[in-house]
């Protein structure tokens, strides 16, 4: 068997969870996923089988769309909803001044990727360092913001659909909205709603697979 299997990975488990499930679904060795997507995110996770992990790189590099929730008012260590609290405040500005500081990621734009990635150095990933309470020197490197729609504003939370390029981290963007507007930020949810041409109305679930076979 070759192909793509466009898998919507659950929370709580990680990507190389779903590789393992594929290959006790499929009888396959060769399976490869495409993209890391955090034990805490959902959504679109391509996975590759047979020949077709040939061109696992190729949609490694492809641009992704996310919707996320990110609540102002705190910092986390882990810039998401599982982490340490930080930072707390009160959050007084407008819907038009959160509209304007997420407008303004929109373009090319530095991040400094968290602690909590699987980015390696020196041999060792960073959240492994996390972990050990060990924080680290992190270059900055250029992303592209392709689109922001705000979908919502409740009160602190605000709902974002983002598209973006490879290397994108969307819990370092929500903390940087918060530090734009004063307030501080983390990424609550994150649903990974396409992956270069596969978007989540074509992906299965796990148990949908088990049901085809």
């Amino acid at each position: 068997m070759n192909g793509i299997i466009i898998l919507d990975k659950p929370s709580g488990r990680t990507s190389h969870d779903m590789v393992y499930a594929i290959r006790r679904l499929t009888g396959i060795k060769k399976v490869g996923h495409t993209g890391t997507l955090d034990p805490m995110a959902t959504g679109v996770l391509p996975v590759c089988i047979g020949s077709a992990t040939k061109a696992a790189d190729m949609l490694t590099l492809s641009d992704k769309a996310y919707t996320a929730v990110l609540v102002l008012g705190k910092t986390t260590d882990t810039q998401d909803a599982q982490g340490k609290v930080l930072t707390e405040c009160e959050v007084s500005c407008t819907k038009a001044e959160i509209r304007d500081a997420i407008s303004s990621f929109v373009g090319e734009i530095e991040q400094i990727p968290p602690m909590y990635s699987a980015i390696k150095q020196n041999g060792k990933k960073l959240y492994e360092l996390a972990r050990q309470g060990i924080e680290v020197e992190r270059k900055s490197r250029h992303v592209t913001i392709n689109s922001i729609d705000i979908l919502k504003i409740d009160g602190v939370r605000v709902t974002i659909d983002v598209s973006c390029s490879k290397g994108t981290y969307i819990r370092t963007l929500c903390e940087d909205i918060g530090k734009k507007l004063g307030t501080g930020a983390y990424m609550e949810t994150l649903r990974r709603t396409r992956t270069g041409c596969f978007n989540i109305e074509e992906s299965r679930t796990i148990e949908e697979l088990e049901a085809l076979k």
